[in-house]
């Protein structure tokens, strides 16, 4: 048995921030990170859209919307700093037809309440003065809306941590944690590590490691698989910023978007569809335990019965570039299939589902006074990394998570 006084489980942006956030508050502390894979930000964090997010989406008070701005705030920062490429490019949400306004009006309620700078709402004519690609009938505009390769935030904060004594430890799987009050423990497959404090920010196995802890089966994280294809280079980029469609406000995801990435690319995503594996980039890569867990568990049925219209449009996506660019073209007429690089990537979004059914839509952390659980943590988790470190230390060492 090793010790250490703090372990964090995973290195994704989440578990580095915290990993910091904890170095910042306990300078003499030792600090191990723990991960199964072999670099930082092998997941999520290394296979997102790179946006900066705004705060527009979320409910006034949940966590996510506390989170998002001041993350956003913190992020700019952290990049300036560190001098980490990233740009303030702004972002359009398009709505294409009358019968989306409600929706748009509805987003700039949450997002005036959200303390979004510099959010407004533009006519029809101002859409192309933003973006002359787009159009439609009305848009909201966040200018301070940005991108960033998240991957190489990650490793700035690796370098950072190891330079302050954080220690790590890659290619270790975590087999079980312990969360006896008053002395926590870590097993990995060739390791058992006593700890002060243990804070889990697994991710895609969130559920899974909570578990092993006898923390609560609900909700049970399920893989939705987002696919992205690349728009050939051009001259001058197909657009400034990002466009993005309003989306329904009964599911969690944003529908396909047209983004700028640092590198000057610009992608086309992503989908949303159910894949069966927690590592799902590749359409062959099945994982038994992992689609077993997602179709028994009731709450994943109980969605594929209310949206299974939205199901089948996402297959008929997944199977056809045509269909996935049409998508697109709603809101940037003149795309094409041949405007396509025929390059793709793909990224596996752990979205939490209740055992109701229920799509859970916010940060959710669980444990007690010796052992954190980062149940759910999608977008903007990437986002409100830094915020979101400090709201998880502050309860951590509050025992009120």
């Amino acid at each position: 048995m090793t010790s250490s006084d703090f372990v964090v489980v995973g290195a994704g942006i989440i578990g580095l921030a915290v990993a910091r956030e904890l170095r910042s508050r306990h300078r003499e502390a030792t600090i191990l990170v723990i991960d199964q894979a072999d670099t930082v930000a092998a997941h999520q964090t290394g296979h997102n859209s790179g946006v900066i997010h705004g705060g527009i989406y979320y409910e006034p008070g949940s966590l996510k919307a506390r989170m998002c701005v001041e993350g956003a705030r913190l992020m700019y920062e952290y990049c300036q700093e560190h001098r980490i490429p990233h740009e303030r490019c702004g972002k359009l949400i398009v709505a294409l037809r009358d019968d989306e306004l409600a929706g748009l009006d509805a987003l700039e309620r949450r997002g005036i309440a959200n303390g979004v700078p510099g959010l407004r709402r533009v006519a029809q004519a101002e859409i192309r003065e933003i973006e002359p690609a787009a159009t439609g009938v009305a848009a909201l505009h966040a200018p301070h809306t940005g991108i960033v390769d998240y991957g190489e935030v990650s490793r700035a904060l690796h370098r950072e941590l190891v330079g302050l004594g954080v220690e790590f430890a890659f290619g270790s799987r975590v087999t079980a944690i312990d969360q006896t009050p008053g002395r926590p423990t870590v097993t990995t497959a060739d390791d058992r590590i006593d700890a002060r404090r243990v804070i889990v920010c697994a991710g895609l196995w969130a559920d899974r490691l909570a578990r092993t802890a006898g923390d609560d089966p609900d909700p049970r994280i399920v893989p939705f698989g987002g696919a992205y294809l690349r728009l050939r280079d051009r001259e001058r980029p197909l657009v400034n910023g990002m466009i993005y469609p309003v989306p329904d406000p009964a599911l969690p995801f944003l529908g396909v978007h047209v983004t700028k990435h640092v590198d000057g690319s610009v992608m086309l995503g992503p989908t949303a569809m159910m894949v069966p594996s927690r590592d799902g980039y590749r359409v062959r890569t099945i994982r038994p335990r992992d689609a077993y867990e997602s179709l028994a568990w009731p709450g994943t049925w109980k969605v594929a019965r209310r949206f299974w219209r939205v199901g089948v449009h996402e297959m008929r996506m997944a199977a056809s570039r045509r269909a996935f660019v049409a998508e697109a073209a709603g809101y940037v007429p003149g795309l094409q299939v041949s405007d396509l690089d025929g390059t793709a990537h793909a990224g596996v979004r752990a979205q939490a589902i209740g055992r109701d059914g229920a799509l859970v839509d916010d940060f959710v952390l669980t444990g007690n006074a010796d052992v954190t659980h980062v149940r759910n943590a999608p977008s903007p988790a990437a986002t409100s990394s830094f915020a979101l470190a400090r709201e998880i230390v502050d309860r951590a060492e509050q025992g009120t998570t």
